[in-house]
């Protein structure tokens, strides 16, 4: 699993280090997360969490259209319904890659593939918690979709819905658990123009 993040992270910086109009950046923000399940959990609601992370924006040849590289870490799961004091936390280091299209007046577009690699699970009620994390797959698959906005002083917002696309129950083959997120934030992008 180390092997894997520190080949993920070096592959990021490399292909950020290969461009010639690189824009570095941070970014942080509020995640409301929660699952999908098939047959239905009917005990789940939007659990509250953040995210955090550096980001690489990357021009294309074309004006309009950029890549953007990322590397944050994202806190996920869902409350439970029926007992507030009741959670599921998974923590992922997710990277995506996303194609971006830029306005002229600073709106952006975004949609890419992202990988997400389990850092913790835990199964939480009241002050007792529980790690659950052999009870997850290692990685998680992704489509974020989003809109963002930069301002001429490289702050800028942006808020995306992440799509689980695979299952990361590892427990049972008959049910079926997706994680999807809805993220809102803020990033800056050093030495923007």
């Amino acid at each position: 699993m180390k092997k894997t993040i520190i080949f993920a992270a070096a592959l990021f910086f490399l292909c950020s280090a290969k461009a010639q109009t690189a824009h570095f950046g941070i970014k942080g923000g509020l995640n409301a997360a929660s699952i999908s399940s098939s047959p239905s959990n009917e005990d789940v609601q939007t659990k509250i969490g953040f995210n955090v992370g550096i980001l690489a924006h990357i021009h294309t040849s074309s004006h309009q259209w950029a890549i953007q590289p990322e590397m944050y870490y994202s806190d996920e799961g869902y409350q439970s319904k029926s007992n507030s004091s009741a959670s599921l936390n998974l923590g992922y280091l997710n990277i995506p890659v996303l194609a971006q299209y830029m306005f002229d007046n600073g709106f952006r577009i975004e949609f890419g593939p992202q990988l997400g690699f389990l850092m913790n699970a835990k199964s939480k009620t009241r002050n007792v918690s529980v790690n659950v994390k052999d009870n997850f797959k290692n990685t998680n698959f992704s489509i974020p979709i989003g809109l963002g906005y930069l301002t001429s002083s490289g702050l800028g917002i942006d808020a995306r819905y992440n799509i689980g696309i695979s299952n990361i129950n590892n427990t049972s083959t008959s049910t079926k658990i997706h994680s999807n997120v809805f993220q809102f934030g803020l990033f800056y992008q050093f030495r923007h123009r």
